[in-house]
């Protein structure tokens, strides 16, 4: 789910690194909220990063 439909930003994969240095698998999801945005001259709801938020509400 956490998908960006936006800029298709996705969850994104790396380690946990325990005191011992014992790397396990993780998974950064990115920060994705459903939102009503004005899109293309009707509302919509949409999934969206954060940053997309942001650059969106970004005054002019």
């Amino acid at each position: 789910m956490a998908k960006c439909e936006l800029c298709g930003k996705g969850p994104q994969f790396g380690h946990n690194v325990s005191h011992s240095n014992r790397a396990t698998k993780r998974r950064f999801n990115p920060n994705v909220q459903r939102v009503r945005v004005m899109w293309e001259g009707k509302s919509q709801r949409m999934y969206l990063c954060t940053r997309c938020l942001r650059t969106l509400n970004k005054p002019s």
